[in-house]
């Protein structure tokens, strides 16, 4: 197995939104906003080669919306999806599988492309997988949520018949659940509290687990425990989530990969006196 980091670019988000309840004056020192109170974030994805198969985990915000919707977040960088996938010697003809955390458009924005007046899979050989409990939640939004999941990014999903659903064996709206080998050495964690069922792929990889980490633990500056997203339908939820989480990472030496941290693309974890704490970031090839 080999796993390989695609950048997709970056964007700027509002630092309330992504830090919550917690004060500027703490945040701001972690992560410093520009003058429009908006800071910098990654859509770092990661490509899982195993044999034949080529599965991309998320694929970031597209470039298919227009000019007024991509002023709202000011995107910016040298990478593109294609371009990391070509260092690598691919396009995304090659890719197998997508594998879409949720729904939220700088996670799945990438999968559609326009094509004529209409849209297309951006991966045209390729399995798209979602769930149902989070494809119902996608498709018939809430008000809150309704500006992230756009229909564009969505529905012609399953119209290519390239859609197929995991099961997460769910019946309780808001239990946690876990697979196992939904691919050789990828197992899926299932949580609640950012949106309704998002999905947390765990790779086992040189004797380590490798935790994608999506929206449940955005950036290094996201590990203390109330650092929690105002963006997140069920904060309260998320810090259960969390909490439980990084004491199975800390004490399983996980290693968390982190799709929006501009700076660090992994992290390990610790126990302290004062609870989980980082121990260490690092790039994904110091693996």
């Amino acid at each position: 197995m080999e796993l390989h980091v695609i950048d997709t670019g970056l964007f700027k988000l509002d630092g309330g939104a992504m830090f919550g309840v917690v004060p500027r004056t703490l945040w701001s020192k972690a992560h410093p906003p520009d003058g429009k109170n908006l800071c910098t974030w990654a859509m770092r994805c990661l490509l899982v080669v195993d044999g034949d198969r080529r599965i991309l985990i998320d694929n970031g915000i597209g470039d298919k919306q227009d000019a007024k919707f991509f002023g709202h977040y000011d995107l910016h960088g040298e990478a593109t999806l294609d371009g990391s996938l070509k260092k690598l010697g691919l396009s995304k003809d090659d890719i197998t599988d997508v594998f879409l955390t949720h729904l939220h458009f700088d996670h799945c924005g990438g999968s559609i492309v326009r094509k004529g007046d209409g849209f297309a899979p951006a991966f045209k050989n390729a399995t798209y997988w979602s769930n149902q409990h989070h494809w119902e939640w996608a498709t018939k939004p809430n008000a809150r949520e309704k500006a992230s999941f756009l229909k564009e990014n969505i529905l012609p999903i399953q119209e290519s018949g390239q859609l197929k659903f995991v099961d997460i064996g769910r019946t309780d709206p808001t239990a946690n659940s876990y697979v196992k080998d939904l691919f050789p050495g990828f197992d899926v964690l299932v949580v609640n509290g950012h949106t309704d069922a998002m999905m947390i792929p765990h790779i086992r990889y040189k004797g380590r687990t490798v935790c994608y980490m999506a929206d449940l633990l955005p950036s290094v500056h996201h590990i203390p425990l109330p650092w929690v997203m105002a963006y997140d339908t069920r904060p309260l939820l998320t810090l259960q989530e969390k909490g439980a989480f990084l004491e199975r990472a800390a004490d399983g030496d996980f290693v968390l990969f982190l799709e929006h941290d501009n700076v660090n693309q992994c992290a390990t974890l610790e126990r302290t006196e004062k609870g989980v704490k980082l121990k260490e970031a690092m790039p994904l090839g110091a693996l």
